[in-house]
C-alpha cells in the first residue's frame, strides 16, 4: 500500500463518518428506521478505511520510505524493527492517526456488539461518535497529514527519538489512547440519551462494560508509562506529576467515579444526572489532555510540542464537544427524576462520597496542571512550576478518606444500613490492620507519622476486602465444600471488585515503601570505590565501550554483595545515539519482593582533578517498589474478571417497554 493509498482512504472515512453523522435525523418513518439500520455499515467503512490508512503508515516505516516526511522525521534505517514498527504512533501525526482508528473501532464494536441496544439509542450513540471522527479526521487532513511527502527524497531517517525507543514505551501510547479513545463511546451514549430523552437502569447496564473496557486499558497505559519512567529515565522514580502525566492520571480518577455511579443507576435507578455529567467530563478531560499535549503548551519527553493553530483546532473541537455536550445537559437535566431515595448511612452514600472524593481529587490535579500555564499567559512568560510538594500536600490528604470508604462500602446495605452491625464485623479488621502496622514500625528505620498512617489504610483496605469476599462465601463459617460451591457461584463481578479493591491496596504498598524508605545515594566513583546502601555492599569495577544496532554505550559493572556475600552485577549504561544526537540513561535493576537495587551512571558533571576519570553513580534502595506494577496487574485482571461477567457481557437484555422514563419523551 502506498502513501498516496492512505491517504485517500483517510478521505473515504471522513465521507462515511460525515454520512453516518447525519443518518438518524433523515428520513420519517420506515425511511427513518433503514437510515438508522445503515448506520451499522457506515461505522465498518470507517474502521477499514482508517484500518487501511493505519497500515500504509506502517508499511512506510517498515520498508524506511523516506519519501514519507513523518517517516524521515521519525525513522532510520538502522532501527530495530520493533520501534520502526512503534514509530508509526511515535510522532504527532502518527499517533493522531492511532487514535483515530481506535475512534472508529469503538464505534464498529457497538455496531457489531449492540444487537440488543434499541435501534434509535444505537443510531444515535454512532451518530455522535462519527461526529467526534470527523473532527478528528478533518484536523489529520488539513493540518496534520501522516503521508505528506518531501521531494527530492531523504537519503535517511532523522530517528525516533531514543528515549521512546523502549519496548515498555512501544505497548504504551496503544493501551493508552484505547482508554482515552474508549471514554468516547460512553461520551456518545450519554449524549445520545439526553437526545432521545431516556437515562434508566437498562441504559446504565449498557455502558458499563464500554466503561469498564476504556478504564481497564487506561489503568494498563498509566501503569506500563509509570513503569517505563522507573527503569528507562534514570532517576529511580515513577511518578513525577508531570503535565502530561497529568492528564492521563485525570480521566481515570473520573472514569473510576464513573464506574462507581453506573452501578448506583443499574441498581437503584439513581445518581442519573451524575452519571450523564461524569461521561461527559471523563471524555472532556480526555479531549483536553490531547489539547495541552499537542497545542505547543507544554515541552516534555512524551509530549508533542506542535504548530499552535493545531492546538486552536483541537480548542475548538473542545468548545463544541464539551460546550455543546455540557448545554444539552443543563436543559435536559433538570427533568431527570431522581430516582431511588436512600438514608445517609447506606451503600448509595458511600459510593456517593467516593464520587466526590474522586471529582475533588481530579480538580486539586487540574488546578495544578493548568495553573501555571494560566500565570504564564497573564504575566507574559514567567514561569512558575507546580511540582511534586504541591500534588503531595493537596492529592494525598483527599486520597485517604477514599481508602477508608473503599474499605467500608461493601459491608453498607443499599437504601439503609446498619452502621453498628457493620462496626461489629470489622472489628477483626481494624485489629489486624493495627497489629500489621505495629509490626512494620518496629521492623522500619523511622518514617513519618503521615507514613504508618497511610500504610494502616492500606492493610484496612486490603483485610477489609479479604474479609468482605470470605464472608460472601462463608469461609471458615460453612465446611469448606460449601464455601468452594459459593465462590464458584459467585458473580465474577464480584471476585473482580475484590481483585482490583485488593490490588489498590497492593500498589499502595508500593507507593509508599518506595516514598518513606527508599535510600539514595550519588558518588563519583573509580574503579574500586565501594558504596553501603539498603544493607548491600556495591563495588565499581569500571566501565567499557559496547556498541548496539544503532548507538554505541558505556556500560558500568557494579559488583553487589551482603554481608561479604556475592549477590549479582548490575550494568548500567550510558547510551549515545549519533544519528539523534541524544545521550539516553540506561539503569540496571535488581527486583525482589523486599525492594529494588537500582543503579544508573552519567558522565561527571564538572571536570578538574577530583572528578578527572570519575563516573556519577546514582544508586538507590526502593523498598516494595514492585507492589506497585503488582498491584496495578491486579487492577486490571479484576476489571477484565468484572467484564467478563455474563451480566456485563456487550448485549444486555432490552429496556422494557413500561421502563419508567427519566427524562421526557421528544
Amino acid at each position: 500500500m502506498t502513501p498516496e493509498i492512505g491517504h485517500f482512504a483517510l478521505a473515504l472515512a471522513l465521507a462515511m463518518a460525515l454520512v453516518q453523522s447525519v443518518l438518524p435525523i433523515l428520513g420519517a418513518g420506515r425511511g427513518k428506521i433503514l437510515w438508522m439500520q445503515s448506520a451499522r455499515w457506515s461505522s465498518f467503512g470507517q474502521v477499514f478505511f482508517v484500518g487501511i490508512a493505519f497500515l500504509a503508515l506502517m508499511q512506510a516505516f517498515v520498508t524506511s520510505d523516506f519519501t514519507v516526511k513523518n517517516v524521515v522525521e521519525n525513522s532510520n534505517s538502522l532501527k530495530p524493527m520493533l520501534f520502526k514498527v512503534a514509530g508509526t504512533w511515535g510522532s504527532h501525526e502518527g499517533s493522531l492517526l492511532l487514535w483515530t482508528l481506535i475512534l472508529t473501532v469503538f464505534g464498529a464494536a457497538v455496531a457489531l456488539f449492540g444487537s440488543n441496544i434499541p435501534l434509535s439509542l444505537k443510531a444515535r450513540t454512532l451518530s455522535v461518535q462519527a461526529w467526534i471522527s470527523v473532527g478528528f479526521l478533518t484536523f489529520m487532513l488539513l493540518t496534520s497529514n501522516p503521508f505528506d511527502r518531501v521531494f527530492p527524497p531523504a537519503d535517511d531517517g532523522q530517528d525516533l527519538n531514543p528515549l521512546l525507543q523502549d519496548v515498555g514505551l512501544a505497548m504504551h501510547p496503544p493501551l493508552l489512547y484505547f482508554g482515552y479513545v474508549g471514554f468516547s463511546i460512553v461520551f456518545s451514549f450519554a449524549v445520545a440519551a439526553l437526545i432521545e430523552g431516556r437515562v434508566d437502569a437498562a441504559w446504565a447496564r449498557w455502558v458499563r462494560p464500554w466503561t469498564l473496557a476504556a478504564w481497564m486499558s487506561l489503568t494498563a497505559g498509566i501503569a506500563l508509562g509509570s513503569w517505563w519512567a522507573y527503569y528507562e529515565l534514570g532517576w529511580g522514580g515513577w511518578w513525577f506529576w508531570d503535565p502530561v502525566e497529568n492528564v492521563s492520571f485525570m480521566p481515570w480518577l473520573m472514569g473510576t467515579a464513573l464506574l462507581h455511579s453506573a452501578i448506583v443507576t443499574e441498581k437503584r435507578d439513581a445518581f442519573k444526572s451524575w452519571t450523564i455529567l461524569l461521561a461527559i467530563l471523563t471524555f472532556s478531560l480526555s479531549l483536553l489532555g490531547t489539547f495541552i499535549v499537542r497545542s505547543g503548551l507544554l515541552t516534555s519527553v512524551h509530549a508533542f510540542a506542535v504548530d499552535p493553530e493545531r492546538g486552536l483546532y483541537i480548542l475548538g473541537l473542545l468548545a463544541v464537544s464539551i460546550g455543546g455536550s455540557l448545554a444539552l445537559f443543563a436543559w435536559r437535566a433538570p427533568t431527570m427524576e431522581p430516582g431511588g431515595l436512600f438514608k445517609p448511612i447506606s451503600r448509595e452514600a458511600g459510593l456517593l462520597v467516593n464520587n466526590l472524593l474522586l471529582a475533588t481529587a481530579t480538580g486539586i490535579v487540574l488546578f495544578g496542571t493548568l495553573y501555571p500555564l494560566f500565570y504564564e499567559a497573564a504575566t507574559g512568560g514567567e514561569k512558575l512550576s507546580v511540582g511534586p510538594p504541591f500534588f503531595n500536600a493537596s492529592f494525598i490528604p483527599v486520597m485517604l478518606p477514599l481508602v477508608f470508604a473503599m474499605g467500608l462500602g461493601p459491608y453498607l446495605s443499599w437504601k439503609r444500613a446498619d452502621l453498628a452491625g457493620v462496626l461489629q464485623r470489622l472489628r477483626f479488621v481494624v485489629v489486624l490492620a493495627v497489629l500489621a502496622t505495629l509490626v512494620t514500625w518496629y521492623l522500619a528505620e523511622g518514617g513519618p507519622v503521615l507514613g504508618y498512617l497511610s500504610l494502616m489504610l492500606a492493610f484496612w483496605l486490603f483485610f477489609s476486602t479479604l474479609r468482605e469476599w470470605a464472608m460472601r462465601i462463608k469461609l471458615f463459617e460453612a465446611p469448606f465444600p460449601e464455601s468452594v460451591r459459593r465462590a464458584r457461584n459467585l458473580p465474577r463481578s464480584s471476585h473482580g471488585m475484590t481483585l482490583a479493591h485488593a490490588g489498590l491496596a497492593m500498589a499502595m504498598f508500593g507507593f509508599i515503601g518506595s516514598t518513606v524508605w527508599k535510600s539514595e545515594e550519588i558518588i563519583f566513583v573509580r574503579p574500586g570505590t565501594e558504596v553501603s546502601i539498603g544493607g548491600f555492599d556495591v563495588t565499581f569495577e569500571g566501565a567499557e565501550r559496547v556498541r548496539g544496532p544503532n548507538y554505541f554505550a558505556d556500560r558500568g559493572t557494579l559488583r553487589v554483595a551482603r554481608e561479604g556475600n556475592y549477590v549479582t552485577d548490575l550494568f548500567p549504561e550510558r547510551r549515545t545515539y549519533p544519528v539523534a544526537q541524544t545521550t539516553t540513561t540506561e539503569s540496571a535493576i535488581r527486583s525482589t519482593m523486599a525492594g529494588d537495587l537500582y543503579a544508573s551512571i552519567a558522565n561527571p558533571a564538572a571536570e578538574d582533578e577530583s572528578t578527572q576519570g570519575a563516573w556519577t553513580l546514582r544508586i538507590l534502595y526502593e523498598p516494595l517498589v514492585n507492589f506497585i506494577w503488582i498491584g496495578s496487574a491486579m487492577l486490571v485482571l479484576g476489571g477484565g474478571l468484572s467484564l467478563s461477567d455474563r451480566r456485563l457481557r456487550v448485549g444486555a437484555p432490552r429496556r422494557k417497554a413500561t421502563a419508567p422514563a427519566a427524562l421526557p419523551a421528544e
